[in-house]
């Protein structure tokens, strides 16, 4: 009998961990009824009482396996470390929040089952804000147009894994994992399909903008270059377009120093504008910095508190 392993990262969830435990038991004890499965939580620091639920959860459920990290470990760490500890054929890894469909889960394994080692859920519609909806289109087509490797629009991370991939994602031996783009970059053949992202069923999100914008200048700087080559091309053209303008004015000085004196306007709002553009690629190049930095010190990509049922 084949091993599903479901695998649900959370924080300040307890309105939601109870629910999603016995949405996917009941979904193995049905429809899935044939395949055994474990069902692994990894809490990233819940201050809300979620760790205590999860601890009555496994408790009562064997196969249901949770993981307490000492602290916050941040959206992407959690997640990859959760995966590395599961040991079923495949991995289905979901949010908590019931955003990603449960029900949508016997079509992955019907993929996989039919030679798929990856199965990924991609958002064709939402519920969400639309304004959000767009900005998250315009990132996805940018970064496409952007990067050397294939980007997967709207796919959040939902999906199901086999387990021979599961088994690359332990030799990478990376301290800043990117889980979509891996997959788009190392994954195997892969099959898309879509649903539509619901709301929230209970409780707040917890992405602001500050985690989305580390989100996107995580794939930015990790799956581009094309950031810092449009730094490169466009301080060419404006460092050409300075000694132009310089020329120019050093004409009109020599020639009509009263008129020149008028005109100093437009030599004002080109420092203006080559300074902002300095401090924007500053930036831009720091991201990059940082990111090197994070791969350099080879932190660990999660510290466990608590193992239950392992």
């Amino acid at each position: 009998m084949k091993t599903v392993s479901f695998l649900i990262p959370c924080y300040n969830e307890k309105e939601n961990v109870v629910p999603m435990s016995e949405a996917i038991v009941k979904l193995m004890e049905t429809e899935l009824k044939d395949y055994d499965y474990e069902l692994v939580f990894i809490d990233n620091c819940s201050t809300d009482g979620t760790r205590d639920l999860l601890r009555m959860i496994c408790s009562k459920n064997e196969k249901i396996k949770a993981i307490l990290n000492a602290k916050n470990f941040g959206q992407f760490n959690s997640p990859f470390h959760g995966m590395l500890q599961t040991t079923g054929d495949c991995t289905v890894t979901l949010c908590c929040d019931f955003q990603d469909p449960v029900e949508i889960i016997p079509q992955f394994i019907k993929e996989w089952e039919s030679g798929y080692k990856i199965v990924c859920g991609i958002k064709t519609t939402s519920r969400e804000n639309k304004i959000m909806r767009f900005l998250r289109t315009c990132y996805y087509k940018l970064i496409r147009k952007m990067s050397d490797v294939e980007q997967i629009e709207h796919f959040t991370g939902f999906g199901l894994y086999d387990r021979s991939f599961v088994e690359v994602l332990r030799t990478l031996d990376d301290p800043a994992p990117f889980m979509r783009g891996i997959v788009a970059e190392l994954g195997y053949r892969r099959k898309d399909v879509p649903y539509e992202q619901a709301r929230r069923a209970a409780g707040k999100t917890h992405n602001n903008f500050f985690t989305l914008y580390d989100a996107a200048m995580l794939s930015f700087t990790t799956y581009t270059k094309m950031g810092l080559r449009l730094a490169t091309i466009l301080g060419f053209i404006m460092s050409l377009l300075s000694l132009v303008v310089a020329l120019v004015y050093l004409v009109m000085k020599l020639i009509w120093w009263d008129r020149f004196v008028a005109g100093m306007a437009p030599i004002l709002i080109m420092v203006t504008v080559l300074g902002s553009m300095q401090l924007f690629f500053i930036g831009f190049l720091g991201e990059y910095v940082l990111n090197i930095n994070r791969r350099m010190l080879r932190r660990p990509l999660v510290i466990e508190e608590e193992r239950i049922n392992f």
